[in-house]
């Protein structure tokens, strides 16, 4: 609809009604527009035939643009960081809550991942880290190296003592030598006097300690590398591994000694793991992978194959093992008769010719036998360290070659126990500080269990 009119016209047209609008003043052309909202172009003009030239002014329509990104206004800012700080609070806490959860559960279950190779699992919750002694400890010099450990002679005031250092990552081995060494009626004579622990922490890096007693003499294999020894001092010697492994054996009941002591296996028995006191009193150390029976607690999933290969019995070679208390102290013992081997091969007492020190089997597999080797030899051939026949001219040593043999039987359950080893070393002292006995002839058998072997007349061979 389009109204073009003149002011004129208007006026001829309909009489009376004006046009009277501002937008036709001193308009002297028609132009056609869309004023204000209407819907019509409307044109007005003043002046005669002022819409003759009439012409259209249409203005294209306006499009809404998108408005570019504006930063937020400071207001805006705050609000958004008070919606995520109200949206993110629950959940950090939440997680908070979930990890010292966690942190507290681990800390009171008992560590599972100690049941791995190559230490084992005492089933104990784990205990707290050690608090350093009040008393500083001096290092002085390193006594011995290992794959996982180092030994060094250090000075606690002015007492010597043995400082084993576990690198971090051998944590489980410190905590179950410690755990050993903390349990109750374990002091004795013929096991290492514990002293305390201690956990250092230099950089990134954690050390654990165990300080013992210090042994002059060293391991009993370092002692055998450079000394003979005496018919009594192999005796003395043997008597008293027996003795400490013993007491390590046995299950002891509650007393006015103190709480009650389960029964431990040691599993690495050996020569280097017994030292020697200024006297040669021995005394059996090393408890790292040690196994304690507790009373009415299951064994746990622990690795079989743990030790010395040279050491390690036909069973464990095999990997053969009856998971029970007796079946892993008769490991203990097959390991015992080597050490007793060891002790006859340097001994002087008999008459003929000592050899430089091996250890066990080195002369069947030689220094650093595989675990193939030691099965082939141990558990498939049945072979054990050879016995030289002039040890048996002595008869001393010949009943320690028996109990070396009884202790290393191929079959675990016909092996002998500690406390037998015991009474048969401490019959032999016995006979030793009665009237002299002699060397007695090698076609005569051998002083067996109960010693019901008549001895020979004092005097016939030489003295004991």
């Amino acid at each position: 609809m389009y109204q073009v009119l003149s002011r004129q016209r208007a006026r001829q047209q309909r009489p009376g009604c004006i046009l009277d609008m501002e937008e036709c003043y001193n308009q002297t052309e028609c132009v056609a527009t869309k004023p204000g909202n209407r819907d019509a172009f409307f044109c007005c003009c003043e002046g005669d035939y002022c819409n003759r030239d009439f012409r259209w002014n249409v203005q294209p329509e306006k499009t809404t643009t998108p408005t570019p990104f504006t930063e937020p206004t400071p207001d805006q800012s705050h609000e958004t960081i008070l919606i995520t700080v109200v949206t993110l609070a629950p959940i950090v806490l939440v997680s908070a809550c979930v990890l010292v959860g966690f942190f507290v559960y681990r800390r009171r279950k008992p560590n599972s991942a100690f049941n791995e190779i190559p230490s084992m699992d005492s089933g104990l919750v784990c205990p707290p880290s050690p608090l350093p002694l009040s008393r500083p400890v001096q290092l002085l010099e390193i006594v011995t190296r290992g794959r996982f450990v180092a030994i060094w002679r250090g000075q606690l005031r002015a007492e010597p003592v043995a400082v084993k250092i576990f690198p971090g990552h051998e944590r489980r081995s410190w905590q179950m030598e410690r755990e050993v060494l903390e349990l109750p009626q374990m002091t004795h004579e013929n096991l290492v006097r514990f002293i305390g622990v201690e956990k250092h922490t230099y950089l990134a890096q954690v050390e654990y300690w165990i300080l013992s007693e210090y042994c002059d003499n060293g391991s009993l294999s370092d002692y055998l590398k450079g000394h003979l020894v005496s018919w009594p001092e192999a005796l003395r010697i043997s008597e008293g591994v027996a003795r400490g492994l013993a007491h390590l054996h046995e299950e002891m009941p509650a007393g006015r000694a103190g709480a009650a002591k389960p029964a431990v296996a040691h599993r690495d028995f050996k020569s280097k793991n017994v030292l020697l006191r200024r006297d040669l009193t021995p005394c059996v150390a090393d408890f790292g992978l040690a196994l304690i029976f507790h009373a009415n607690r299951p064994i746990g999933d622990i690795h079989p194959q743990v030790g010395t290969r040279r050491y390690m019995a036909p069973e464990v070679l095999e990997g053969s093992i009856c998971f029970h208390r007796d079946a892993f102290l008769r490991i203990d013992m097959y390991a015992l008769g080597l050490v007793l081997w060891e002790l006859g091969s340097r001994c002087s007492a008999a008459p003929g010719p000592v050899a430089d020190y091996r250890l066990p089997f080195e002369e069947e597999v030689g220094p650093h036998p595989s675990l193939d080797d030691m099965q082939e030899q141990v558990a498939n051939r049945r072979v054990r360290p050879r016995i030289q026949q002039h040890w048996r001219l002595h008869q001393g040593l010949e009943a320690l070659c028996e109990t070396a043999d009884d202790c290393w039987d191929n079959d675990a359950e016909a092996r002998v126990s500690a406390s037998c080893v015991l009474e048969r070393m401490s019959a032999l002292r016995q006979l030793q500080t009665g009237p002299a006995p002699a060397l007695r002839s090698p076609s005569v058998p051998g002083v067996a269990g109960g010693f019901t072997e008549p001895l020979l007349p004092p005097g016939s061979h030489g003295p004991l």
